[in-house]
């Protein structure tokens, strides 16, 4: 329940901008990567379906070859 309140409230910034802070990358955004990585390797990973632009926001990060290293480093 409180993940699906997070998700809407980013959902309503994300209808906005292209980011968390704006339409531009920042630390807000990089700081939900570790996080987000993880989530999206459990069964709750479908949640993000229900939030079209976290969902956008979120492919749009992983596109970022940062984000991409990051990825790396944390699999098994």
């Amino acid at each position: 329940v409180k993940l699906k309140n997070v998700l809407n409230v980013y959902e309503a910034r994300l209808t906005k901008f292209k980011y968390l802070a704006g339409d531009y990358l920042s630390l807000a955004d990089l700081n939900h990567v570790s996080t987000t990585l993880c989530l999206g390797a459990t069964p709750h990973a479908s949640l993000f379906d229900a939030y079209p632009h976290v969902k956008a926001w979120w492919t749009d990060l992983l596109a970022k070859p940062s984000v991409q290293k990051v990825a790396a480093l944390m699999k098994p």
